[in-house]
């Protein structure tokens, strides 16, 4: 790590709402780089400080592929950054930038969540590296670290600055987007009902508090065996790009009728939404509706968000789509049951059991298999910090740009044996 950036020519797409890719261009620039950014929406424009390094891209979706080996070619670029992998200007990015022989640079939110965020190279998620990096590889590459794991604290930092970019980003787009008539938004609802879903969560988060706490609190203190279902925001990528699922409403269907079938009668079921569920998808109608339909009247209880790490102390086990949320299972050796691609679906520590049998006996995962490879991801992606508060985004800065500018990924260059030691992984809370 530590490479000059003197010959580096770096071109940011669309990153997390907020001031994160603009502080990170500052970054890179100190080291010697040179930054761009192409912005698709005055939501881009807003939060993109240097307005001399801004492309616009107004034109129509078709001409994307076209205009982005363009300019790549007018500024010869060699590094695309970009934050998550699937949706279509970021695709079609990534197609450019692999025939073109550049360095792609990914950001997701972390799998070790909620302190860490993600950077990888060339795909996340159900296209990470992680997918093809079996136990024994990473067993070997361990052996040349020493390192005592730290807990992952049990609270998202910055959820309310998550919101509020959300929000102000949603209202750039709505308000101030004339120069960008023919932006289209990568998800199903418009910029208006979009910012209107974030006004809405900031206005009803004390409620929502308030609500959860007692919902929370009445299912620590039941008394009864519960299963947790750990849910996704429907428009998430991951999700949509790496589940067989169109709908949080299948999935729920799967779930429903493995439990009827095969939990014992008196154990419970906890449907646990995404911290940023804003209510697009019909959860709740859709668990009236199963509820009646299975006959578990008394035995669901769903939960708004909330802090995960109380509920899975008294949990059976877990079952998700693909959630990151899951590894808060797997960390306390709980077995756990997934649909989708994930980075940790590993046959050492997930089952693969049918749901049915899943509810009626779950196996449980291998703790140490499971311990080395989060060792794994904190010796190589996992990054201590946020996107969205200013002490998240200082804390990403002390380590994003030697990551960026090192000449291997970060799973390659531990697997090599060329990774310099991770001293960020002694953190201060």
């Amino acid at each position: 790590m530590g490479v000059g950036g003197d010959d580096r020519r770096f071109l940011f797409l669309q990153g997390p709402h907020g001031w994160f890719f603009s502080r990170l261009a500052q970054g890179l620039r100190a080291a010697g780089a040179q930054v761009w950014r192409v912005g698709f929406n005055q939501g881009d424009a807003f939060f993109w400080r240097d307005k001399a390094s801004y492309i616009p891209f107004s034109e129509t979706p078709d001409a994307w592929p076209q205009r982005i080996r363009e300019i790549i070619a007018q500024h010869q670029i060699t590094d695309i950054a970009l934050y998550g992998d699937v949706r279509p200007v970021h695709a079609q990015a990534i197609t450019a930038a692999r025939e073109l022989g550049l360095t792609i640079h990914i950001f997701e939110e972390g799998y070790l969540r909620p302190y860490w965020v993600t950077y990888e190279r060339d795909g996340a998620n159900g296209n990470s590296a992680l997918m093809e990096i079996g136990l024994p590889e990473m067993r070997k590459a361990l052996e040349k670290c020493d390192l005592e794991l730290p807990d992952p604290p049990a609270h998202w930092g910055d959820m309310r600055q998550h919101v509020f970019y959300g929000a102000l980003y949603h209202f750039c787009v709505m308000a101030f987007n004339r120069r960008y008539r023919n932006f289209r938004p990568h998800r199903d609802l418009t910029v208006r009902q979009e910012f209107a879903l974030y006004m809405k969560r900031l206005w009803l988060m004390p409620l929502h508090s308030i609500e959860r706490h007692i919902a929370s609190w009445r299912v620590r203190n039941g008394g009864f065996p519960y299963h947790l279902v750990l849910l996704q925001l429907e428009h998430d990528s991951s999700f949509r790009a790496h589940s067989p699922f169109q709908s949080q409403t299948q999935f729920l269907e799967k779930v429903f009728s493995g439990f009827a079938r095969g939990a014992p009668q008196h154990h419970h079921l906890v449907i646990k939404a995404h911290p940023l569920e804003d209510g697009r998808a019909p959860i709740r109608e859709t668990i009236r509706t199963l509820i009646k339909a299975h006959g578990l009247d008394g035995r669901v209880h769903f939960l708004r968000g909330g802090k995960l790490a109380r509920l899975l102390n008294h949990a059976r086990s877990g079952v998700t789509v693909n959630s990151t949320a899951a590894q808060q299972v797997l960390w306390r050796g709980m077995p756990l049951r997934v649909f989708g691609r994930a980075v940790y679906d590993k046959p050492e520590f997930v089952s693969d059991q049918s749901i049915r049998a899943f509810f009626a006996h779950p196996k449980r995962p291998d703790a140490r298999a499971y311990r080395d490879y989060r060792h794994f991801l904190l010796e190589t992606s996992q990054v201590p910090g946020g996107y969205y508060s200013l002490g998240g985004r200082r804390q990403l800065m002390r380590h994003l740009v030697d990551m960026m500018l090192a000449p291997d990924d970060p799973y390659t260059a531990l697997i090599r044996g060329d990774a310099a030691p991770r001293q960020q992984l002694r953190m201060v809370r």
